[in-house]
């Protein structure tokens, strides 16, 4: 299923009859933010998720569609999307019928990452326990595999923005030991990701170090089981 979509780029090659480089490969895959009801900005961050990609492509070498795609629970191409990001500072509401879809794709292999733009978190959890009556959040200790993909984050999650100045914290929903929602909390990891200028207190490193954790998640969420 989305396994299938799991394949990293192979490499451009020469033709072995002339000295024209082989056209490169058409993108093996592509991820998509979540257009989610309510009435919050579900589009918030416009550069996050291109500069993600693109450091993704060039650092781990995958071989994704460098435009994002817009999804909305209902569509029935959500499963061809092996990660969902979804972000935004206000109210979120998913219908029933969204819950009941989110929870089969998940179920199905898909990965979703919630990343709190701040103001959230009150309207995030109580959405999610539509989707996973049965789990709760926990907090992934800093020995987890998707602290530890390519880049090492020893203490877990980088603080990007200081919000109400509390700790940066990465909560998941495991179902059946399958890690199949990682949300970062306190730390406005996707605001890390945009172009560097966009909020002039964001040094370069705050940039690169978001830019890292976040292909952490998109190669584990690949990789994983």
């Amino acid at each position: 299923m989305l396994k299938s979509l799991l394949i990293l780029a192979t490499t451009a090659a020469l033709l072995l009859t002339t000295t024209a480089a082989a056209p490169p490969a058409a993108p093996s895959y592509q991820i998509a933010k979540l257009h989610y009801g309510g009435g919050g900005d579900w589009y918030a961050n416009k550069t996050s998720l291109p500069n993600l990609i693109s450091f993704c492509n060039q650092a781990l070498h995958t071989n994704i569609a460098s435009d994002e795609a817009t999804v909305e629970l209902a569509a029935p191409e959500l499963p061809s999307y092996p990660f969902l990001h979804m972000t935004g500072h206000g109210n979120v509401s998913f219908t029933q019928a969204e819950a009941q879809n989110l929870r089969r794709y998940l179920i199905g292999g898909g990965f979703l990452h919630i990343d709190d733009n701040y103001g959230l978190d009150k309207f995030i959890r109580p959405e999610m326990k539509k989707v996973f009556p049965e789990l709760d959040f926990v907090e992934l200790p800093f020995s987890h595999p998707i602290y530890h993909q390519k880049y090492q984050f020893a203490k877990g999650l980088p603080k990007v923005h200081e919000h109400d100045g509390k700790r940066p914290q990465g909560f998941g929903l495991v179902y059946k030991g399958r890690l199949v929602c990682f949300y970062t909390f306190e730390c406005d990891l996707g605001n890390g990701w945009e172009d560097v200028g966009t909020y002039p207190e964001d040094t370069p490193a705050v940039h690169d170090a978001a830019l890292r954790m976040g292909a952490n998640l998109v190669a584990y969420a690949l990789t994983q089981d």
